[in-house]
């Protein structure tokens, strides 16, 4: 196994490491969560530049690393949900999650005819500008959570009732819109008839 598909292996690998420190309420537990989500996604940005640069382009590559994506940002995104602070509600997870669903079901009817859909550059986009907004997010709630910061009520009100929602529904848009263009290039694989 080359070296990008081990890294896209170890972005899968820690993602249950981030589920569990982000429910597991020892100090700095959100600090920990952050190390290891920023972690897993410069692996992201690393796996597909080493295989470019190198050669080591493979279906698997292609296949698992856009499906690490999605857990690792789905699992973060759900989570974000049960938390008071970052107030996400139901409706953008649902969403990306539908979006997610959708590419994955044309990637599969492409592979059915022979055709591997690598990302393109909105869904590069999509994915890093999400991974960013989540790592916003998980700063905001380690410096409140973590560490004894006097944070003003102006400021706690205006990160968690502006600033995190907006970079959320940014990128729910821009998870919209990467979704429509794939949809758009390969609506031809889809067939009613059956």
């Amino acid at each position: 196994m080359n070296l990008p598909n081990r890294l896209t292996l170890l972005r899968v690998f820690l993602i249950p490491f981030f589920l569990l420190f982000m429910y597991w309420n020892i100090p700095f537990h959100y600090l920990i969560a952050l190390v290891i989500f920023a972690g897993a996604s410069i692996t992201d940005a690393l796996d597909g530049k080493i295989a470019r640069k190198h050669n080591l382009v493979t279906n698997f590559g292609k296949f698992l690393d856009p499906l690490a994506d999605k857990v690792l940002v789905i699992s973060a995104l759900t989570v974000f949900v049960e938390i008071p602070e970052i107030k996400m509600g139901a409706v953008p997870l649902i969403i990306i999650s539908a979006r997610e669903f959708m590419v994955s079901g044309l990637r599969l009817l492409a592979a059915d005819s022979g055709i591997v859909v690598a990302a393109g550059i909105w869904g590069k986009l999509k994915t890093a500008f999400t991974m960013v907004s989540v790592v916003v997010a998980l700063v905001w709630l380690s410096v409140c959570n973590d560490f004894d910061f006097s944070i003003s009520d102006g400021l706690q009100n205006a990160v968690d009732s502006i600033i995190i929602p907006v970079l959320i529904w940014i990128s729910t848009a821009l998870t919209v819109i990467s979704g429509g263009i794939y949809l758009k290039g390969y609506w031809h694989l889809i067939d009613s008839d059956k």
